[in-house]
């Protein structure tokens, strides 16, 4: 292969990044003005910048093929074409001793049939994904903020009700920031 930045990508999820007959591959690139060329047998993804395309453009491109790698849709993954938006992928081997409190962490960010996940994303509007060691989560600034703020706290072992409250309190805060600037900028 020839120069650019080379990504490694999770193997089973090579499949994504290409889609059916090349079509995730041509929105990707499309997207984020790059070429990407992908290397099945490395699992290995090369990202070079099109004519006009930017260093800038190839580390978007970059966060979005780590977040598909992670487990996001590639239509998730094309938010970060968007300036306002940033992938953070929080990292459970730093907080868990073991393995079996890495597997009740996980489980308690899932939630029970995944109501707390479900929870999370519809209160501050980010996009969550829950790997083997790690979760990674899309969004803007704020709400990027608040969904951390709210997995810390409950890793750190606060029960769900206390961050539920929490998510309340702040998603309300959320949502009126947004209505405020939606009033500003149309008026």
């Amino acid at each position: 292969m020839s120069s650019g930045l080379i990504v490694p990508v999770n193997p089973g999820r090579l499949g994504v990044i290409i889609g059916k007959d090349g079509g995730n591959k041509r929105k990707l690139e499309e997207a984020f003005n790059v070429e990407l060329s992908v290397d099945s047998e490395k699992a290995v993804v090369t990202v070079k910048p099109r004519e006009g395309g930017t260093p800038y453009t190839v580390l978007k491109a970059k966060k979005a093929l780590e977040a598909i790698s992670l487990g996001f849709s590639v239509d998730d993954a094309l938010l970060l074409a968007d300036d306002a938006y940033d992938l953070e992928v929080i990292d459970l081997t730093e907080v868990s001793r073991n393995w079996e409190d890495l597997r009740r962490i996980k489980a308690r960010i899932i939630g029970t049939e995944g109501r707390f996940k479900r929870t999370l994303e519809e209160q501050t509007g980010v996009r969550v994904v829950v790997g083997d060691k790690q979760v990674g989560l899309i969004g803007d600034y704020e709400q990027l903020r608040v969904a951390r703020e709210a997995l810390n706290r409950l890793i750190r072992g606060q029960t769900h009700q206390s961050v539920l409250k929490y998510l309340e309190r702040e998603g309300f805060s959320l949502k009126k920031r947004r209505l405020e600037l939606w009033e500003k900028w149309s008026a």
